[in-house]
């Protein structure tokens, strides 16, 4: 079996009948570009969730008649970071990417991070977000964890830490090791490949209102995400033995 020139990790969490319309906004993009892919559909769930989640069932119908899809749907053991990273374990192309497939990320901009990537010999490409169309509260938490995680971790030189489309070299990504099962594996990442020297690129992008349903943000993940990064930061002045090590 040939290896795709990009892996996309699309994470499908409760997306359901979208799944169908974002793959097929997410094929062309490819098409159009000329692009050996693979398409990795992340429909983990929760088994006694009410109603039942159908997404599972919907990523793994469209995998039956598609052989360019692989779906990973397991019982939930973890959040948002632990969806990302058993789809990212999954991909195998020379390139990997991974994006919320709610729409909000337009397709294309993952044919934007590829050309930046190729075209800059980056290890990592990402875009930040010029204007966002989800609310002042997600703008304000936006702010805040940027703002905590220059403090903490001067060696970062990213913008936007949680924005997607992400991609990487197969090469580089299998250099980070990640842990996070929640939302702070955007920032474990950028924090890792700071640290590691990684050539990081960034592009512009716009983030969409999301029409079909309330983000999952909320006041208490201001607080999670800093005490996440807070700990993060102890664990590393630990294991670099105090701080010099930033």
């Amino acid at each position: 079996m040939s290896v795709p020139d990009i892996s996309v990790v699309i994470l499908c969490y409760r997306a359901e009948d979208f799944v169908p319309v974002f793959v097929s906004e997410m094929k062309t993009a490819l098409e159009k570009h000329g692009l050996r892919y693979e398409l990795v559909l992340v429909a983990n769930y929760h088994p006694r969730a009410e109603p039942a989640d159908r997404t599972p069932a919907i990523a793994a119908a469209l995998a039956q008649q598609d052989p360019t899809i692989t779906v990973v749907a397991r019982p939930k053991e973890g959040m948002m970071g632990w969806d990302m990273r058993s789809g990212l374990t999954a991909a195998r192309g020379r390139t990997v990417a991974v994006i919320d497939g709610d729409g909000q990320m337009p397709p294309g901009d993952v044919v934007a991070v590829y050309d930046h990537l190729r075209a800059g010999r980056f290890d990592m490409v990402k875009t930040y977000r010029t204007r966002r169309g989800d609310g002042v509260l997600r703008v304000v938490v936006s702010h805040v964890y940027n703002g905590a995680l220059t403090l903490l971790f001067p060696s970062v030189r990213v913008r936007d830490a949680n924005s997607k489309p992400k991609i990487f070299t197969h090469e580089a990504l299998r250099r980070l090791s990640l842990g996070a099962n929640n939302w702070f594996l955007d920032a474990e990442i950028v924090i890792q490949a700071s640290r590691l020297g990684f050539r990081i690129g960034e592009v512009p992008t716009v983030f969409l209102q999301n029409p079909r349903r309330a983000s999952f943000i909320n006041v208490r993940a201001i607080l999670r995400f800093v005490l996440d990064l807070l700990t993060y930061r102890l664990k590393t002045l630990w294991s670099r033995g105090g701080p010099s090590g930033s």
